[in-house]
């Protein structure tokens, strides 16, 4: 079957691994461990697809640049505390596989650090399947459109021909800033409605409901 896509583009945290909760969780931890206001769940669910040092400074506005560096060592003590219990969502290890045999090419473009990102390739066996990644690390954080930018460069690829799937709306503006298809995920860190104001072509509930669409031909 022919597709109007060629190749597709991953969020990581809230897309593939359900790791919201522990986010949220991790940064208000570390909020509380520096003496700093907890942030509510919102707030602190909203950052998540941000840089660390980005995210930061949209939880805690105000603080010198050391307090920052200060809460992202205080976030990754408590989020390396309890990471190994985190799960994909149902269905991304065959669905992933499924696209891949169905001729997509397959890419990765997540706020987590290259350490991070590495780290949980390597644990979930799913590295194999990506062509190719970038993290905060390399390209400057979401929404801006470098990561995408940068692996629609390597592979080749037309943006136009090229979709990012993410749970928040700094995934789909991304998306927006680099001329590439959106496609939102509810079950993520951002509400429904936020993504509907992103004017994604479509937003799925499930990844089984995402894998279907695109194997449809779109």
């Amino acid at each position: 079957m022919k597709h109007e896509l060629d190749l597709i583009v991953f969020d990581w945290d809230g897309t593939l691994m359900d790791s919201t909760a522990h986010i949220v969780h991790s940064i208000q931890a570390a909020c509380r461990d520096l003496g700093l206001p907890t942030p509510p769940r919102e707030r602190a669910s909203h950052v998540i697809g941000l840089g660390l040092v980005d995210a930061m400074r949209h939880v805690c506005p105000g603080l010198p640049e050391s307090g920052y560096q200060d809460m992202v060592q205080a976030y990754r003590h408590h989020y390396l505390s309890g990471d190994e219990t985190i799960e994909l969502f149902e269905g991304v290890a065959e669905g992933l596989a499924a696209l891949e045999d169905a001729g997509y090419l397959l890419a990765v473009a997540t706020g987590k650090s290259r350490v991070g990102l590495d780290r949980v390739l390597a644990a979930t066996g799913l590295g194999r399947h990506f062509l190719t990644t970038r993290t905060v690390d390399e390209c400057q954080s979401k929404p801006h459109p470098e990561m995408l930018l940068q692996i629609t460069d390597q592979l080749g690829m037309l943006p136009a021909r090229t979709v990012m799937v993410g749970d928040t709306t700094h995934d789909l503006l991304m998306a927006r800033n680099a001329g590439t298809m959106a496609v939102g995920m509810s079950y993520g860190a951002h509400p429904v409605e936020d993504l509907e104001d992103c004017e994604p072509r479509a937003i799925f509930h499930s990844f089984a409901e995402l894998q279907a669409w695109l194997l449809s031909g779109n």
